[in-house]
Formats: C-alpha cells, structure tokens, sequence
C-alpha cells in the first residue's frame, strides 16, 4: 500500500493522524517519575497546550509500517487546525472547531466527523480531555514529560499521547514536541512537530478549505 492510499484511510486520518517518526526512547522508560512531580506536571502540561493562543509548527506524520509524510501545521484556540501536506500529496486534514474534516482533492471527497471523536480533541480541547482522562506515563527523565489520554468508556475514540520537552520559551514552560495517536484497532500513527513558531497571525480563513464538490469555501 502506497502513502497517499494509505493516508485516504479513515481510522487512520481520525487518529490523525499522527504521533511521532520514531518510538520514545527507552532510556525515557526507564524509572517513574516521583508522585509529587507527576501531579504538577499534569497541570504544567494543560496551562502550556491552553497558552497557545496561535502555533504553526513544521510536522512529519508517520504510519504504523513507517510511511512519512510532511507538511505544515496550524493551531489557533479555539479548537482549530489545519494539516496542510506536501506538494504531491492531495490532501487536507481541517477542523473549525467543532468538526474534523479531511479533503481528498484526487476524488473530491470529503469526510467530516466531531473533534470530540478524534484523539487530538486532547490537543484541542484540553481543559476537557487532559485533565478528565489524562495521565502520567513514566518517562524517567526530567526533561521529558508524557501525557496518555483516553476516554476508557468510549474506547472507539482511541487515545493519544502527547510529548512535551522543557522549554523555558514555550507556553507553560512545555514545548510539545510529539504525539503517539492510537485508533481504535490499535494502530499507531505519530507526529513529531519542529520549527515552532508562537503568536503568529493566522486568519480564521486558514480554516476554511476548497470543497471538491461545488466551488463555494464551507468551513474547515
């Protein structure tokens, strides 16, 4: 199976897509992280995804056979992304957050299902999700922080995992460096961000898109 087939898949769009290019290192797994630190490190991690007023952030998506695909990513709070892929790649992954939609601009298609359905309603709605469903993983090493949210009552949403790094520079001192999304089936998709950039301008219009189906923009 090819990358771009592989990447019209749902499940593996909705998992959306994405965590990270390679697996967290072991020496990372190595030993837990003391109780006291794990509690205000859960915090630290919701205050530094809600600092994030604006992030465009360079992405590499990989699937669970080691397919990689690159592109840009643009965040704006309330709830909005969008996944804009390499050239070559006929496809857009855009929420306007309150639905996920991903656009097959090859066959004109479009699919749509709730932010709530998809493992990033983490990432984009973290005062929801982080703090009800999010946990510590263990990660022994003090620079690195590690989330694991699920919903353990509605297992068809998957889970995510998000990484962050210390970074004095980033929102709440955590800059989030990758995430680890499981569907449903258990298949692996991740996502390694590089490139940050913080408080820039981005226009609601970012998060609208082109439907292959008529002419006229819908929001994305």
């Amino acid at each position: 199976m090819n990358t771009l087939t592989l990447f019209k898949n749902r499940p593996f769009a909705s998992a959306i897509a994405f965590a990270v290019a390679t697996a967290i290192p072991a020496s990372f797994l190595a030993a837990p992280a003391p109780v006291e630190a794990a509690a205000g490190d859960l915090d630290r991690a919701v205050d530094a995804l809600r600092g994030i007023a604006t992030m465009k952030a360079d992405f590499v998506q990989t699937d669970r056979n080691g397919q990689s695909v690159s592109g840009v990513m643009t965040l704006k709070r309330p709830g909005k992304i969008r996944f804009e892929y390499e050239k070559g790649v006929p496809l857009l992954v855009v929420s306007n957050g309150k639905s996920m939609y991903m656009v097959d601009y090859e066959v004109n298609q479009v699919q749509r299902w709730p932010i709530k359905n998809s493992p990033l309603g983490a990432l984009l709605d973290p005062s929801r999700d982080v703090k009800r469903y999010g946990k510590l993983v263990p990660t022994g090493h003090s620079d690195v922080v590690s989330i694991e949210v699920r919903d353990p009552k509605r297992p068809e949403f998957g889970a995510i995992t998000l990484i962050f790094a210390r970074d004095g520079s980033a929102p709440g001192g955590l800059r989030l460096t990758h995430w680890v999304a499981l569907d449903a089936q258990n298949h692996r998709t991740t996502v390694r961000l590089r490139n940050h950039r913080y408080g820039v301008s981005v226009a609601d219009s970012a998060f609208t898109f082109k439907d292959p189906r008529r002419t006229s923009r819908r929001p994305g």
